[in-house]
Order: structure tokens, then sequence, then C-alpha cells
């Protein structure tokens, strides 16, 4: 288990970091899916060449549903045997993990979203079905389901519109008009607000699931009140305030 948290703080620090103002027992549960999600993001980039992408989700496609009836073999990647551990003790669907990976199919190509809505169901299928795998595997009720995909979808929009910049650079992305910039974060802050209102729906032993959208609300203020930060690549928040957050959400347990 040490070496997916490993993997975690290598190649998504900021998960980690929030995952680490979880209690020890959350964080076993956490560590494979989060090992697991960072491989799909990685998979699109493996290759310049689309298809070849392609093929690398696909691999990590077929090798999810294996596990979920049979034991894993010796040579399987440990994050598998992880997360087959995981679904056979919590229940967990395979589904919601390899509907993270389809998604991550259009990451592949050099093809901007079509419109906002193609974007949100992006968001949904990927930031939406991890935070909602992890609050599953911590306990939540089927009922804490819209409260959770909300606070991932804006957790989701801020991390994409950080990356942004990025994407645009490497021909993956194409940046939207300031006044498309604005109105997407002012839907991701309503999303945010929502969730917030709705807090009591999830209980605080799956809390911890959505402590990796902590940053989300004050990014997503920035984007909305400034756009033109979002190109520039000036979003984000001081090391101080990443910290302060941090503290609080360990102190307080609210996301």
């Amino acid at each position: 288990m040490q070496s997916l948290a490993d993997a975690v703080a290598t190649g998504d620090p900021d998960r980690f970091a929030a995952t680490m103002a979880a209690p020890p027992a959350a964080r076993a549960r956490l560590w494979p899916l989060y090992a697991l999600n960072l491989e799909l993001a990685r998979a699109p980039w493996a290759s310049t060449q689309p298809m070849l992408a392609e093929m690398r989700l696909q691999w990590w496609i077929d090798a999810l549903a294996p596990p979920v009836a049979n034991t894993p073999p010796a040579n399987t990647p440990e994050v598998l045997r992880a997360v087959a551990d995981l679904m056979a003790e919590t229940g967990l669907p395979v589904a919601l993990l390899t509907g993270i990976a389809e998604a991550r199919r259009r990451d592949c190509w050099d093809e901007p979203f079509a419109d906002d809505a193609a974007l949100w169901a992006y968001l949904e299928a990927t930031s939406g079905n991890l935070m909602w795998a992890a609050a599953r595997v911590l306990g939540a009720p089927e009922a804490a389901a819209p409260v959770v995909r909300d606070h991932a979808a804006a957790a989701g929009l801020a991390n994409w519109l950080l990356a942004l910049p990025e994407l645009v650079r490497r021909g993956r992305a194409v940046m939207p008009e300031v006044a498309a910039l604005r109105a997407l974060a002012q839907t991701g802050l309503a999303r945010h607000a929502r969730a917030a209102a709705a807090r009591p729906a999830v209980p605080k032993v799956a809390a911890p699931a959505l402590y990796t959208g902590w940053q989300a609300r004050a990014i997503l203020a920035q984007a909305a009140a400034d756009p033109g930060l979002v190109a520039a690549g000036g979003l984000g928040q001081s090391e101080f305030a990443r910290r302060a957050g941090l503290v609080r959400l360990a102190l307080t347990g609210r996301w």
C-alpha cells in the first residue's frame, strides 16, 4: 500500500496532501483508487500517436474486469490487485472505474469539447466517478450521490481550468472566450454551493472522499472574477492559503 501512496505523492501531490488529512483507515481505501486514477490519466499521454494511447487505455479497461470475479494473477500490477481487493470488500461497481477510462479516450485525440455539455459530461465521468467511488468505499449511501457529484464536478472544473494553458500549448484544447470561461466558473461555483448546502447528506465517515476538492471554490472564484487569469496561467492559491486549507480540513473535517 505504501508504494501506491508514494505513486500518488509523486504524480498527484495535491490529491496526496488532501488524503493525508484523512484518518489512516480512510487513506488505505483511497490510495488504490487514486493510484489507478493516476494511471488512467497518464495513459492518453503515453504516446503521441492517438491510436497507441487509446490502446493503452483499453489495456486498463480490459485488466479491470477479471479481478471482479477472479483472483488476480501474481504478475498483475499492484494497483489492480489492490483495487480488486477493494471491490471485493466494498462491492464497488467496476463500471465506475471503467467509466473513467472510457471518458479518457477523448484525451488521446486533439479535439476540443463540442460545447459546455460535452465538457460537463467529461467532468462527471472522470472527477465525478472517481469522487463517488471514493465516497462509496468509505460508506456513503446512495442518497449522497448528487452532493458528491456536484462537489466533484466543481473540483474537476477547477483542475481543468488550471491545466488548460498546458493543454492548449500541447494542442489538446482550445482556450474558450472570456465570457465562456466566466460562465463556466460561475456554474462551477453554483454546483459547489449546492453541494455545500447539502453537506449533511454525506456522512462524516465518507467526508474524506471530498477533501480533494478543497481548493475548488477559491480557484473558481478567481476564474469568475478575472477569466483572463486562466489563459495567463495565473489561477491558484498561495502556498500559505493551500496549507491553511489543509490544516482546516484536518482539524474540522469540513470540505
